[in-house]
Order: C-alpha cells, then structure tokens, then sequence
C-alpha cells in the first residue's frame, strides 16, 4: 500500500475534498489532527494539520501553494473518469486545469490542485496504444 501523507490547513475542509473526488473515509484513522482518505484499495491520502505533519519530519513543511515538491499522478479507467475527478476538484474548492490538458492520443491527462495547493496529475493511458506508439521501448542515452 502507498500511504501519502499530506499537510493541510483545516482538516475537516480537506476531508469534504477528498470525499468530494472519490476518497472513502476511514473513521478508524481519524481526528481533529488527520483524517485518512481511502482512494483504492492500495492508495490512502493522510490529511494531517501541520503541527501533526511536523512530528514525522524535522524539515520544514513546504508551502504547496507555492512550491511543488511533488506531483501525484494517479491513473484512472478512462478520459471520462479524468474529466470527472478534475470536474469534482473545482467544485470543491479546488482548482482545476492548473497546467495545459495533456493528450498524446495514447495517454490523456490533466491536473487539479487540493485546497492546499497540493498538485495531482488524473490521467489515462491505453496500453495497447502505448505499446503500438513505443514498441521498442523508452529511448535510454548510452551509459
């Protein structure tokens, strides 16, 4: 399992978010401080205030608002289901199409942006597409 730890101004606010864009709330792991949001069966965003956040890390906790540290890409069954996450994030209270939609014809994509700043990438991929456009694979430079 992946659990993605995300520090977030007002944890009730983030918890409505997530549950907005498709996350299950699991009571067992929740509080006033972090409130676990279950996307699949293997991936669980923790929404943690800042004070709590800061007990797992002696660096400073980075302002998402104005600094990516990290891009999360999350896959999803089609180019409908893309569209509906980012649709959902607008409307609530996130920000949608915060870069350009990306369509290669094999893999589409678009971002959207949690309350908090913190950028996800929804995108869908056809495999069979994917392996006609790169049949030998990803070009490497020579070592």
């Amino acid at each position: 399992m992946i659990f993605v730890n995300l520090p977030v101004a007002d944890v009730a606010k983030s918890t409505a978010f997530y549950e907005a864009i498709g996350c299950t709330k699991d009571e067992r792991f929740r509080n006033e401080m972090a409130s676990a949001m279950q996307l699949s069966e293997s991936i669980v965003f923790m929404i943690l205030n800042p004070e709590f956040f800061q007990t797992f890390t002696p660096k400073a906790i980075a302002d998402a608002k104005v600094t990516t540290e990290v891009l999360i890409c999350i896959s999803r069954d089609s180019r409908g289901a893309v569209d509906t996450i980012v649709e959902r994030a607008a409307a609530a209270g996130g920000r949608a199409d915060v870069r350009p939609v990306q369509d290669m014809g094999f893999m589409y994509s678009r971002a959207f942006e949690d309350p908090d700043g913190h950028m996800f990438e929804p995108m869908h991929m056809d495999m069979e597409a994917a392996m006609a456009a790169f049949p030998e694979g990803p070009a490497h430079e020579p070592a």
